[in-house]
């Protein structure tokens, strides 16, 4: 094999992945560029794991568009949030009136924003996604419930909100943690009637979604086709498998 074909295998391999593959050494270190780029994804993913979600910045016009309100978990800031991971999993009682108030109770379909492990993976994947997920509800014929916004939000929330609001099934759009390919990527965690008590094995999940990784365009059809799996099985988590072949197309 020749340089030049050397060189575009390398191109090919590394057009498949963010990883960084056959990078190359100086001496016993990564070369120079290799070294600033992860020190940059680096940075990245500490601001976004750090970064409070702020309404107006990260969500303006879809909040405004879809009356998202803003409530939060028992966790009291950021840092409380990351020390103590049983308090993002729980709404403090504040959260729990408001959401009785102004949610809606008993929807098909329930779509909760948290903020997650990153808040910029919420501002760059949420707006375009929760319209389709309204779309695609009404195209169903389903109840579409009033969506909200959880601060300092770990997976767990999913309990209470079934427990104040009954929808049948719940879809928390949350922010994963940051690695060094993206600092961008989206969760789509999903439960048919969560109450206290359900753990992971109760949920299923749709990760990955960023420009490199699942578009907005297939998150939304893969929740709306999991969701109504859910709901003909009554049921969710481990007993109910996604069906990719069943999925409609684009």
């Amino acid at each position: 094999m020749n340089d030049i074909q050397v060189r575009d295998l390398l191109a090919t391999v590394r057009s498949r992945t963010p990883a960084r593959l056959l990078a190359g050494r100086a001496g016993a270190a990564y070369r120079t560029p290799t070294l600033l780029d992860l020190r940059r994804d680096h940075a990245a993913a500490r601001d976004a794991v750090w970064a409070e979600l702020d309404m107006d910045r990260d969500l303006g016009d879809v909040a405004r568009h879809f009356g998202l309100f803003l409530v939060q978990t028992q966790a009291r800031d950021k840092n409380e949030y990351l020390l103590r991971p049983d308090r993002g999993r729980r709404l403090n009682s504040d959260a729990r009136e408001t959401i009785a108030a102004r949610g809606t109770s008993g929807a098909d379909l329930q779509v909760v924003i948290g903020d997650g492990l990153s808040a910029t993976a919420v501002a760059v994947q949420v707006p375009p996604l929760l319209p389709l997920l309204k779309d695609g509800s009404k195209e169903r014929g389903w109840s579409f419930g009033q969506p909200f916004v959880i601060r300092h939000c770990r997976v767990g929330v999913l309990n209470d909100i079934g427990e104040v609001l009954a929808p049948d099934v719940v879809v928390l759009l949350i922010g994963e943690r940051p690695g060094l390919a993206t600092a961008e990527s989206l969760s789509a965690y999903m439960a048919y009637r969560p109450r206290p008590g359900a753990t992971d094995a109760k949920r299923n999940l749709i990760s990955n979604i960023h420009a490199r990784g699942v578009s907005h365009a297939d998150a939304a059809r893969r929740i709306l086709a999991l969701a109504k799996q859910m709901m003909q099985a009554q049921a969710s988590g481990v007993t109910v498998k996604e069906d990719m072949q069943a999925l409609p197309n684009p």
